[in-house]
């Protein structure tokens, strides 16, 4: 067990390994990040065999079918993982970005340099290799980083921050720049979250349940992730075929459906050949259909919406349909049940988009495009952990960016 003295030393020896990474070369760390992507690789037996152990434990306590697709490792996402380490070495380094400063003095120079923010924690469930990617992430950034995974995955979350940790030591680099902490060893949500004297951010990730108790308990600034309940709106003038599309493709991200859109609010008076056409088609692609009462009167294959299901996620292949008046109530239902993260349009009208795009409370909005997740494009520089919806401190995409802040500085001549 995990007394609160010993949670306290780990922070803190986390605190002193980001003070070395902050002022570590970019060489050292994309390094640090090569060996990361070869022992991890080198270490895909062990993991599966750990993740294997994981997944009969689970499925001996009855965890949710959700929970388990989203714990199950294959070879193909620990592979997505290997690249997007050797990936994020590639990149330029963030520390040396230096932007105009939004105000200037006489007689001095002022800019601004991005630097790490020190240490983060990650909270989450299931998905074990988002612990990889979060790593890979903090130390590109000159950031250091607490694990606080589910006991779910206990046995691959070791395994993988074991491999982590080899690649650390082996380029010399503090081994306290990745710590595990786990509820095996004693470790509650509850303390790790109210460490604010040295851990700087706390990203949770999982269900909305796991992050509105982070966000609720936490005594340290937290970044929230934000995962399903999005919305489209389908207006008359909108392609049946784009609607298909982009419902279909936003839901194929894996193995977690961010940006899947899962509500769909359509015009009245829009074609009743091509709504019945559209649900055959998602059948035919194994979602299951829910409407709205009045929907429900017209198509008895619909199942009934419950009212708290407008502002909830499903996180599975279920699209709920609602008739709306036009595009002005499309979007103040929107802006009062979505998730806020990752809402779409279908329309033709220049007018419609215009308005929508400055209507909608949104951090991304998609017009006649799918809002599809991508953790990692092999074009431009763009490795992704998540969605945020939170205003304030970041908003949208989890990136590097998201993962510095800036300092000014105000220099005089001598």
């Amino acid at each position: 067990m995990t007394s609160s003295n010993d949670l306290l030393e780990d922070v803190g020896a986390s605190h002193e390994a980001s003070l070395i990474l902050a002022n570590t070369s970019s060489t050292l760390r994309d390094r640090a990040l090569k060996m990361m992507a070869e022992v991890l690789d080198d270490s895909l037996d062990r993991v599966l065999e750990a993740n294997t152990l994981d997944l009969e434990t689970s499925r001996e306590m009855a965890v949710p079918d959700l929970i388990l697709e989203w714990l199950k490792l294959t070879p193909e996402r620990i592979q997505n993982v290997v690249q997007i380490l050797q990936g994020l070495s590639d990149f330029p380094d963030p520390l040396q970005e230096v932007m105009n400063a939004s105000y200037q003095v006489e007689e001095v120079q002022t800019y601004c340099q991005r630097m790490p923010l020190g240490v983060l924690a990650l909270v989450y469930e299931a998905f074990p290799e988002l612990g990889a990617i979060a790593a890979g992430l903090c130390l590109k950034t000159g950031n250091s980083l607490i694990l606080r995974g589910g006991s779910e995955s206990f046995q691959t979350n070791y395994a993988i921050a074991e491999a982590l940790q080899v690649a650390l030591e082996e380029v010399g680099l503090p081994q306290h720049s990745l710590i595990l902490l786990s509820s095996e060893q004693g470790a509650p949500i509850r303390d790790v979250i109210r460490q604010d004297r040295y851990i700087n951010l706390i990203i949770p990730y999982g269900r909305p349940s796991l992050v509105e108790q982070v966000v609720r308990q936490a005594t340290v600034p937290v970044l929230r992730s934000a995962m399903g309940n999005c919305y489209l709106y389908w207006g008359n003038s909108g392609s049946l075929e784009t609607v298909r599309h982009v419902i279909i493709d936003s839901h194929a991200s894996e193995p977690d459906p961010v940006n899947a859109i899962e509500k769909v609010l359509i015009e009245q008076g829009q074609s009743s050949s091509a709504i019945a056409s559209l649900w055959k088609s998602l059948k035919e692609k194994g979602f299951e259909l829910r409407g709205d009462p009045e929907l429900v009167a017209q198509y008895e294959e619909l199942k009934p919406v419950e009212p708290e299901e407008w502002n909830q996620a499903y996180l599975e292949k279920v699209v709920t349909f609602k008739l709306v008046e036009d595009l002005d109530g499309a979007i103040a239902w929107m802006n009062t049940y979505s998730s806020g993260h990752a809402n779409c349009l279908v329309t033709q009208s220049y007018n419609e988009s215009r308005k929508f795009a400055l209507g909608i409370n949104s951090a991304s909005l998609y017009i006649n495009a799918s809002p599809r997740f991508y953790r990692y494009r092999t074009r431009g520089n763009t490795v992704f952990l998540g969605m945020s919806n939170q205003k304030g401190l970041r908003r949208g995409l989890i990136n590097l960016e998201a993962l510095t802040t800036v300092k000014y500085i105000i220099q005089g001549n001598t």
